[in-house]
């Protein structure tokens, strides 16, 4: 693992009018599948932050962002691999929000996250949301 570059992944907070939070569960089959995230995904090569973020919330969401700002970066290593997580506050979109990809969706208060039901490089945002209400 160690010979291994760091796995740079774009992730969104949406949080709506009710200080909910959207949530997005893994696929079983993938890595740390089963366990809610929060939406994004890889950055491919020579391609942003913001532009990542972007394509994956109109891929895997059907939303389109207007505007976000970065919020905090996590790097974390698992057993099999390392990755860097470059959050960002989406602040304003257009569209519904739709799993689709087949993953269900859902707006969770972030009062009732629960770090156990997510995969570990996300505590971070957990707690941060409960600070920031």
């Amino acid at each position: 693992m160690d010979n291994e570059p760091t796995l740079q992944v774009a992730v969104g907070v949406l949080l709506n009018d009710k200080n909910e939070v959207l949530v997005a569960l893994r696929p079983e089959e993938s890595h740390q599948g089963g366990l809610w995230e929060f939406p994004g995904g890889k950055v491919e090569h020579g391609e942003s932050v913001e532009d990542a973020l972007k394509r994956e919330f109109n891929e895997e969401l059907g939303l389109n962002i207007l505007s976000s700002s970065p919020f905090m970066e996590i790097r974390h290593s698992y057993s099999d691999k390392s990755v860097m997580l470059n959050v960002c506050r989406i602040e304003a979109y257009s569209g519904i929000p739709q799993g689709k990809e087949g993953q269900p969706i859902a707006w969770r208060a972030t009062s009732e996250l629960q770090a156990e039901h997510f995969p570990k490089a996300n505590e971070r945002i957990i707690s941060a949301l409960r600070i920031s209400k």
